[in-house]
């Protein structure tokens, strides 16, 4: 999966366009999208077993979980208003529907990267020997941010290197190439490069744990008018994740990402899985949190990513439990662990 944040500085501002303002109302009809990582696969098993089904009949709705072959476009068709919840990383969040005026809720905070994200060297195996490297990614993608993070832990910048744009599906050949020397990505193509003898893993996202987060993100109007949405939406994802362990479900989430257990296990050991309600709440509850949201905002900002008019990093409020960063007259992305908490306390 490409979890890309936006591939051009005017994406917001085409969300923005996109997106046609309506006044949200009650009602019994909902679609939910997803795309393929690891995070999010479970949404397939949910649908596929009749979970999400189960849920919805419970709460007197009808949830349609349909998947997306095209990650952008997904989270573009969520913020024009044709789906009601999509699932994006943190970043996407806040540089697509939230930068283009759409507020948005992340109902379920399903996981963070933990090692899925990776930065592998040539001749080298310490981080500081990227100083003066050209370094293949693709650019403006959480590992352009795994990057910045990794510099700046260095005290490197990207002053000191150069980015070399990169299709996801090009990667694993650039660096069989003998002039690629650096390059950062995730899984499942970190792990086919890692098994290369040249490959060098010098750092991973474990090094920012909680910083690459990903989500179930819903139209936050159409939560407040629908709270049955919510409840349905949040009992069916702890629901299918107490079959995180079974058998039968590993090998669906397999064979729908094209892999096999083994593969399907690295990626699965490389994630935190908050597959329990209480461990969600509890990142969320985190001033952590409200600090990691800072880091991406002040990166989108230095990148373009919040559209020509934003003047900082803080020009899209984001609320936290632990406060707003930014704009607090412009909160347009939540993080709110009321639905979490309702499944924690088993009032669901």
């Amino acid at each position: 999966m490409t979890r890309l944040l936006t591939t051009v500085c005017t994406t917001a501002l085409l969300a923005l366009t996109l997106a046609t303002p309506v006044q949200a109302q009650a009602r019994d009809s909902f679609k939910v999208c997803w795309s393929i990582y690891v995070g999010w696969l479970p949404w397939d098993y949910g649908a596929a077993e009749g979970i999400v089904d189960k849920w919805a009949d419970k709460y007197d709705i009808d949830i349609e979980v349909v998947q997306i072959n095209d990650y952008i476009e997904s989270i573009n068709q969520y913020t024009a208003g044709q789906f009601d919840g999509c699932t994006m990383t943190n970043m996407d969040a806040l540089t697509i529907p939230a930068a283009g005026g759409v507020d948005s809720t992340a109902l379920i905070v399903g996981d963070f990267s933990n090692g899925n994200d990776g930065i592998v060297l040539k001749d080298a195996d310490k981080l500081e020997a990227i100083k003066g490297r050209r370094v293949n990614l693709v650019e403006l993608s959480v590992s352009h941010y795994l990057l910045a993070r990794a510099l700046d832990s260095v005290g490197l910048s990207e002053r000191d290197i150069t980015v070399v744009n990169t299709a996801d599906a090009d990667l694993v050949s650039a660096f069989n190439t003998p002039d690629v020397t650096a390059l950062a990505t995730w899984n499942p193509l970190l792990g086919t490069i890692k098994e290369s003898p040249e490959a060098n893993l010098v750092f991973d996202s474990s090094k920012i744990p909680g910083e690459i987060i990903d989500l179930m993100v819903v139209n936050t109007d159409t939560l407040k008018a629908n709270p049955a949405l919510g409840k349905a939406l949040t009992g069916a994802w702890y629901e299918i994740m107490g079959h995180l362990n079974d058998s039968g479900f590993r090998q669906h989430l397999a064979n729908v990402a094209a892999t096999d257990l083994d593969g399907l296990r690295m990626q699965l050991d490389a994630t935190r899985l908050f597959d329990k309600a209480e461990d969600a709440v509890t990142f969320t509850n985190s001033p952590a949190l409200k600090d990691t949201m800072q880091k991406v905002a002040e990166f989108s900002f230095d990148h373009g990513l919040l559209g020509e008019g934003a003047p900082d990093a803080g020009f899209v409020g984001v609320e936290t439990p632990a406060g707003v960063y930014g704009n607090n007259g412009n909160v347009k992305l939540r993080f709110d662990p009321t639905y979490m908490t309702m499944a924690a306390e088993g009032e669901l």
